[in-house]
């Protein structure tokens, strides 16, 4: 049985379930800042631990993560425990939301969802720009937001670009910011609380209008 981490109103217009990245839990310091401004932006957000991550919590041990391949069965899982009456959008950070992005097409041709959000898209490994997670991404139908920093090591503006992406994918670049989109303020003038309010509103945005064509 998933256990899931509520936030924000039940009745909120879009539910998004998120998934955690390879490390660090679904309460993590950046899930939670993360969260809250999605929250603070009208969304209802869910989140969720793989196993590998639960079994931490659980004193098990620090086991490493598993290959996002398979955790595809677990998403998979999670969207068929949660309840959701309003549209359904899916994602996570880094790891988790691009376990999000190889299970969404079949859930959104199923009618199950209506698009993903990625926050901070692993597109490589840091410092191994060869070893690119993106040939699902490259004939990609159901809508996708990445929210992505412009040094992010795992895929930089620089980079990214060029990459043959779907034109099912969107991506909205936050001036500096790292892998959990933080800016360094002293440098570019932004701080991260700005960066994760401008995140959110582009989340709430384009949910509501993916949402309104559905």
């Amino acid at each position: 049985m998933t256990d899931f981490l509520f936030s924000g109103r039940e009745d909120a217009a879009i539910t998004l379930l998120l998934a955690h990245g390879a490390g660090a839990a679904m309460d993590s310091a950046a899930m939670n800042a993360a969260t809250d401004a999605l929250v603070a932006a009208g969304l209802r957000v869910v989140r969720f631990e793989f196993a590998y991550m639960a079994s931490r919590r659980a004193g098990d041990g620090r086991k490493p993560p598993p290959r996002a391949e398979t955790l595809l069965g677990e998403y998979r899982a999670a969207v068929d425990a949660l309840e959701s009456s309003g549209p359904l959008f899916i994602g996570g950070k880094s790891m988790g939301g691009r376990v999000a992005t190889m299970v969404a097409d079949e859930l959104h041709s199923a009618g199950r969802i209506e698009g993903v959000v990625c926050l901070g898209y692993p597109f490589h490994p840091p410092a191994k720009p060869d070893q690119l997670r993106t040939r699902h991404l490259e004939h990609l139908k159901c809508p996708l937001l990445i929210c992505q920093g412009t040094r992010d090591p795992f895929g930089t503006v620089e980079e990214v670009p060029g990459y043959p992406l779907s034109d099912a994918v969107r991506i909205e670049w936050l001036e500096d910011g790292d892998h959990d989109l933080k800016p360094r303020k002293a440098i570019f003038g932004f701080t991260a609380a700005q960066h994760l309010e401008t995140m959110a509103k582009t989340v709430a945005a384009w949910t509501r209008d993916i949402a309104a064509r559905a």
